[in-house]
């Protein structure tokens, strides 16, 4: 048989497009070419297969001209995922393994010149997208890829174990069938307890934990707006099935995926000199960033105005809609970006205006320079506006232990279970017409909101979410109207700094 096809899979996104590598032999001049608008990565492979197979013991037939085709063909390819089917192919099309035997298998693997397989990305996301068929990885990639829902994943070690297993000769440890492993579940991240005093910034905490809600920290430096940060992902409910599922797509996508971290929501920190590609993804393929490795999660930006403006406004659109579009000439690509936003910053570039243990050196024009950085749409869009005050010595080594993450965390599974049972999802997510038929929003309440909007100048977007957070507080006291002290309380998370 001189030609072959063996079925694999592209990535493209959060999309695993099939891909049918075409492998044909004819006489001519020795040569190995591969077309398919292969990207760099898979153009080497042809190096890469032909050592793999002679150091293996199988034949490579130097005396052919080798043609491969990845179809389609308009469809970008990268990385070393397809070192595997192409020598597969070469194999079926010079008669080694029955052409037959790939039936109802798609394969993906990078080989070592030694012909040892090595993991590759994007494991669990082929594995949702393969349908029916056998999917054949190396044996790391294939333990992740077994988390999908009625998988069929096996494992190779080597080159060998695929060929004896489509020899149908007898496998030994190199080959097995991988099987989900039950995730052990484990507390994530250091206990709330640790911070001391920062009353109202636990209160914040334990609100955005409830409702989904985005949260801005700020204070001078070591008031602890870090330390809150870092312990904020303990307070979250746990995640879903389907959100465990997700947001290891898109570590797998990435090739961050670690099995021990199944099931913990993500938290993301970019330093601030990240790009604004870095942030919400790009590239030729477009590849994840920052906030989509946050999905279901957390992303936690220290010194917010130090980050450059256009990878701030570029957190907007995501920040509204749960997800972001990287387009570009050939094509576009649509990742998940369903994430709460925790930033920290100073309220002035010394950092100690308003402080009164140390004075403030910064003029009012760089206090507004500073703090204008940050534009009122993004400002907007962060539900909860907190000041962390610096305690004294005297109070923060008296200062009794506080409430521990697991006691603020059964409050915050409760008020979410209310937000799940009432509208199917967190506040943070309702809209329009959804929000206003879940407010019961008493008339005292009502009169206070349209006053402090109308005094504050408040835009429509703020005034709305403004009423999630009153909704989120009522329901962590358990109420089903939106009471006055609640809208009270939502009002005061929105005028820390100057410009509001």
């Amino acid at each position: 048989m001189t030609l072959a096809c063996v079925q694999s899979r592209a990535l493209l996104g959060l999309a695993a497009p099939a891909v049918t590598v075409e492998v044909h032999l004819a006489n001519g001049l020795p040569s190995l070419s591969l077309v398919g608008l292969a990207d760099v990565e898979v153009k080497e492979a042809r190096e890469r297969v032909r050592c793999a197979l002679q150091n293996s013991g199988l034949e490579f037939p130097n005396n052919k001209r080798i043609t491969v085709n990845l179809a389609p063909a308009d469809l970008p390819k990268d990385s070393g995922r397809f070192d595997l089917p192409i020598a597969l192919g070469i194999l079926a099309a010079s008669g080694q393994i029955p052409l037959e035997a790939l039936h109802g298998w798609e394969f993906a693997g990078e080989l070592s010149l030694s012909g040892a397989l090595r993991p590759v990305r994007g494991g669990l996301v082929s594995s949702l997208h393969g349908g029916d068929q056998r999917l054949v990885l190396p044996l790391d990639s294939a333990r992740e890829a077994a988390l999908a829902p009625a998988a069929q994943v096996f494992g190779a070690v080597h080159l060998l174990d695929v060929v004896a297993h489509l020899l149908g000769q007898p496998g030994g440890e190199g080959w097995q069938r991988i099987t989900a492993q039950a995730p052990v579940h484990r507390a994530s991240g250091p206990d709330l307890a640790d911070v001391k005093g920062q009353v109202q910034a636990k209160r914040a905490l334990e609100i955005a934990a409830a409702g989904g809600h985005g949260l801005l920290l700020v204070g001078p430096p070591g008031a602890g707006k870090s330390m809150l940060a870092q312990r904020f992902s303990s307070l979250l409910p746990a995640m879903t099935e389907q959100e465990a599922l997700e947001s290891a797509a898109v570590a797998s996508l990435a090739g961050r995926f670690d099995p021990q971290e199944w099931g913990l929501r993500p938290t993301s920190a970019p330093h601030h000199t990240a790009s604004a590609v870095a942030l919400v993804g790009g590239g030729s393929p477009p590849r994840p960033g920052a906030i989509s490795l946050a999905h279901h999660g957390v992303l936690f930006l220290d010194e917010f105005p130090e980050f450059a403006r256009s990878a701030l406004e570029a957190l907007r659109e995501p920040l509204e809609n749960g997800h972001i579009t990287i387009a570009r000439a050939a094509l576009s690509s649509q990742f998940p970006a369903r994430f709460q936003l925790l930033a920290a910053m100073n309220p002035c570039p010394c950092g100690f205006h308003g402080s009164t243990q140390r004075p403030c050196r910064c003029s009012p024009q760089q206090i507004g320079r500073y703090q204008g950085k940050l534009s009122g749409p993004l400002l907007d869009r962060i539900d909860l506006h907190v000041h962390v005050p610096a305690l004294p010595a005297q109070e923060l080594l008296q200062a009794p232990t506080g409430e521990s993450s697991a006691a603020i965390r059964q409050r915050v599974v409760q008020a979410r279970q209310r937000a799940v049972a009432r509208q199917g999802g967190a506040n943070q997510q309702l809209h329009g017409q959804q929000l206003e038929a879940v407010l019961q929003l008493e008339p005292a309440a009502h009169a206070l909101l349209h006053k402090a909007a109308e005094r504050l100048a408040w835009s429509a977007r703020a005034t709305h979410r403004t009423l999630r957070v009153a909704r989120t507080i009522a329901d962590l006291a358990g109420g089903e109207g939106i009471a006055s002290a609640h809208v009270a309380e939502a009002i005061q998370y929105r005028n820390v700094l100057l410009k509001n």
